[in-house]
């Protein structure tokens, strides 16, 4: 005996797996493009609602990394006053370089990389 399913998921295209590693290579990769926030955030609004795609985790993950970056730079920007921030400046930069190449490599893989010490703001 079948019964219907009661909570039928919406059933759309079929998702094409090269845009998708496209997309979240691209997400992980913007700053470098020079869309920094803009990009994730576009991809990210556009894609929330795909059930199955990887793509909206990805473009959250990086949104969520680039957030966190813009608040330690603002902070480093004040503390550069003091002179530590101009140390810590550098270190962000250079984290947020070696950050997101791992994030693009292990998206190329179709894996999901967390960033270390990014605040979850967008859910």
């Amino acid at each position: 005996m079948n019964e219907a399913d009661p909570h039928p998921q919406p059933q759309g295209p079929p998702v094409n797996l090269a845009n998708e590693k496209l997309w979240n290579v691209l997400c992980h990769l913007s700053a470098f493009l020079g869309f920094g926030l803009i990009l994730p955030l576009i991809v990210y609004l556009v894609t929330r609602n795909e059930h199955g795609s990887t793509i909206p985790l990805h473009a959250r993950e990086a949104l969520n990394f680039h957030l966190s970056l813009l608040i330690y730079f603002v902070i480093s920007g004040f503390l550069a006053l003091i002179l530590i921030g101009f140390v810590l400046i550098l270190i962000l930069a250079i984290a947020a370089v070696v950050f997101a190449i791992i994030a693009a490599v292990k998206a190329s893989n179709n894996e999901l990389y967390h960033y270390p010490l990014t605040l979850r703001l967008v859910r």
